[in-house]
């Protein structure tokens, strides 16, 4: 008596199938719910179902509904808001979004001070050279106030601010959101690198506030090839220094960062 076979000869127990990994229903939901926001079926502002539609729509508990929200508000996609008038509403990523990402990547992976400095070294001079060409009127007064909080000589937390707030103030005046998301993303951690008193000195605000004003007087005048290099000198010779003077070697985040 011959064994069974299949049509084409082969044993039944010669065939394999791969794991399978099947998602979850809130992946799905989520899924198709970020589809349609990016794609622009659901402009910004624009209100979710309630939750009990939903539910009755997608044929899926509440439960599920609740988490795929949920997923999507981590995102930044939709904003919750309670009470009678709430619901999710559609929001547009922007450059927070990349802010929390960096943020994330930063305390996550422990990133190293020597990574964040050739982060700035890559970036800020390109930022600048984008700010010689599209800044505004607004954006060169934005620098020159952070200019002059800094020269105002005030407490280190006001200095420290007043100097991010300018090189921020650079990759916004270049008009590129993604560069400008990457910035806000650092600002935290260049923020934390400084707050150094024993390196923050009056020589050092001295030395910053003149590389600033170099720097914003080229992008005033629009000359692109002298803002990146004024930058690249600044960030890299305040790298040098702030590295000599500080020895730790990784990035530590406030957990609200």
């Amino acid at each position: 008596m011959t064994s069974e076979s299949t049509p084409t000869g082969a044993s039944r127990s010669a065939i394999s199938l791969s794991p399978m990994e099947v998602p979850k229903a809130s992946d799905v939901l989520a899924n198709e719910l970020r589809e349609r926001i990016l794609s622009g079926d659901y402009v910004e502002g624009t209100p979710l179902p309630p939750e009990r539609e939903l539910v009755v729509q997608t044929r899926m508990s509440r439960t599920t509904v609740r988490e795929a929200l949920r997923i999507l508000e981590v995102q930044g996609l939709v904003r919750i808001k309670a009470g009678r008038a709430g619901g999710a509403f559609v929001t547009t990523p922007g450059g927070e979004s990349v802010a929390d990402s960096i943020a994330l990547l930063i305390r996550g992976r422990q990133i190293r001070l020597s990574s964040l400095h050739q982060t700035r070294e890559a970036l800020e001079p390109f930022c600048a050279r984008l700010a010689a060409t599209n800044r505004t009127a607004h954006d060169l007064q934005v620098l020159d106030e952070a200019n002059e909080a800094i020269a105002t000589k005030g407490t280190l937390e006001e200095f420290l601010q007043a100097n991010v707030d300018w090189h921020v103030g650079v990759a916004a005046a270049g008009h590129n959101e993604i560069l400008y998301g990457m910035m806000i993303g650092l600002s935290k951690a260049i923020y934390t690198l400084t707050n150094n008193e024993g390196f923050v000195d009056d020589e050092v605000r001295s030395i910053a506030l003149k590389a600033h004003r170099s720097v914003t007087d080229a992008i005033r005048k629009q000359d692109g090839d002298a803002a990146v290099r004024r930058m690249e000198r600044h960030v890299h010779g305040y790298a040098e220094a702030a590295a000599r003077a500080d020895d730790r070697t990784s990035i530590s985040l406030d957990q609200d960062a």
